[in-house]
């Protein structure tokens, strides 16, 4: 027999072993996660007879809930012949624990200090944000049920509802991070949920200066434009940083100031003391009891606020805004969606005539020229990266015309091998006209950080 033949029987007789060995492998892992679905779902039902559906809504004390899931577990293993190693044991109660006390399958992404937004498309399509870019998850849920429950779970603690009168809802986190979720008739692939995340840690100026989002130099200036009381927009597309960047100017509010926020669902994350924050509210059942953004940008007046920050603008509340920047509430803050500083101006005109206010187009502007001292820019990159864009100054009207006059711009040069943006935040060379606001309120700024380099 040659080799070829030695080699050809060898492989016949070897083959249908393993192959054997395999399909016996594979079926065992079959029915191991089969019995660990069982073993689930009785310590659900343990659970649930025990402390009622509340337990799965986040009702119950984390200590008592914590020693009902142990107990649950135990008594599901000793109902099932299938042997389990310590570490099955041990990821079942993690699975059990973020079912009770998390949000189920994705409590581990919400944990993940490195993804950013959290994406569930239905129950067996979740993806995340790492390092600014989108890839899938290995986490699925068990159907439909499954999602609604954790999204009813998130939204109920602050008053909001979802169901089929009501399908879509903006909610939040304990730790603000955004939330927004979509079920049916609107969405075809299953209940949809997109939660932003914050970090822990309100991120700092020398974060942003780290992750190249500003530099040194314009981080001064910024912080300068704050405690001069200049009145800011924050623009961007979705996804671009504008509320993490309007966090960093809302820590140079000095500490003795009374803030006031007002937003759909509270995400900014102050650290002054004196912080009065509130939060809109969506109709009841019956569609009654609506509180917009414009009814508490009204109210807020009466409060006698040093500072407003509207987490953003996106209707009728602009005319009141600006109105209350014009009427010696200096010093406010806001984000706005828009493609670039000019496009801003465009869509605050848009939204000022939203309000119903039948006003001519040059009495607009100059409420906006007159309210706006700065517009700060801000885009997410094709590498994902989030960068301000522009530091551009609202010099005054002109005709008919605001006049725009950027100080600092990014200048992309091109892309490194790994796809990165490569540019610079390079001053123009242009001093501002609000630099005389610096010397009214005895801020120091060295001129030399306008000067081209």
């Amino acid at each position: 027999m040659g080799l070829l033949d030695r080699v050809k029987t060898t492989t016949e007789k070897s083959g249908p072993s393993q192959q054997q060995a395999a399909a016996s492998a594979q079926l065992g892992a079959k029915k191991k996660s089969a019995a660990m679905t069982d073993i689930r779902k009785k310590a659900l039902e343990c659970l649930i007879e025990e402390l009622g559906e509340e337990i799965l809504y986040g009702d119950v004390p984390e200590e008592r809930a914590r020693k009902a899931i142990f107990n649950a577990l135990e008594n599901a293993l000793g109902e099932s012949d299938c042997l389990m190693t310590n570490a099955d044991r041990d990821g079942l109660l993690d699975e059990l624990c973020n079912e009770v006390m998390g949000l189920g399958p994705i409590e581990p992404l919400v944990r993940d200090p490195e993804i950013s937004e959290i994406m569930v498309n239905g129950p067996k399509n979740v993806y995340v944000e790492r390092k600014g870019r989108i890839i899938r998850s290995d986490m699925v849920f068990r159907d439909n049920a499954h999602v609604l429950r954790i999204i009813e779970k998130i939204v109920s603690p602050i008053g909001r509802r979802i169901d089929e009168s009501s399908p879509m809802v903006d909610a939040r986190l304990k730790d603000g991070s955004r939330v927004n979720a979509v079920i049916a008739p609107l969405s075809l692939v299953g209940p949809c949920l997109t939660i932003r995340k914050f970090s822990k840690d309100p991120l700092q100026v020398e974060d942003l200066i780290r992750f190249g989002t500003l530099t040194a130099e314009t981080a001064a200036l910024l912080k300068a434009c704050v405690e001069a009381r200049m009145n800011i927009i924050v623009s961007g597309g979705t996804g671009s940083g504008k509320t993490t960047t309007l966090n960093v100017l809302s820590s140079f509010i000095p500490s003795d100031e009374r803030i006031v926020t007002i937003e759909d669902a509270a995400e900014i994350q102050l650290r002054q003391e004196h912080v009065v924050t509130l939060e809109s509210r969506p109709p009841n059942i019956e569609g009654k009891g609506t509180i917009s953004i414009r009814d508490l940008v009204r109210n807020c007046l009466r409060m006698r606020p040093d500072r407003i920050i509207v987490g953003e603008v996106r209707g009728g509340e602009a005319l009141d805004m600006l109105q209350a920047m014009n009427t010696g509430h200096d010093g406010s803050l806001t984000t706005g969606h828009s493609n670039s500083p000019r496009d801003m101006l465009a869509r605050l005109e848009t939204m000022v005539l939203m309000a119903g206010m039948e006003l001519p187009l040059r009495a607009i502007r100059e409420q906006i020229s007159s309210a706006i001292d700065l517009i700060i820019h801000q885009e997410r990159m094709r590498d994902g990266k989030r960068r301000i864009t522009h530091i551009t100054e609202v010099a005054g009207m002109e005709n008919e015309i605001i006049t725009l006059q950027d100080i600092f711009k990014f200048q992309q040069k091109g892309v490194d091998e790994n796809g990165g943006i490569v540019g610079e935040f390079k001053a123009l060379g242009i001093v501002p006209k609000f630099v005389e606001k610096f010397k009214v309120n005895g801020i120091k700024l060295p001129l030399s950080v306008f000067h081209q380099k």
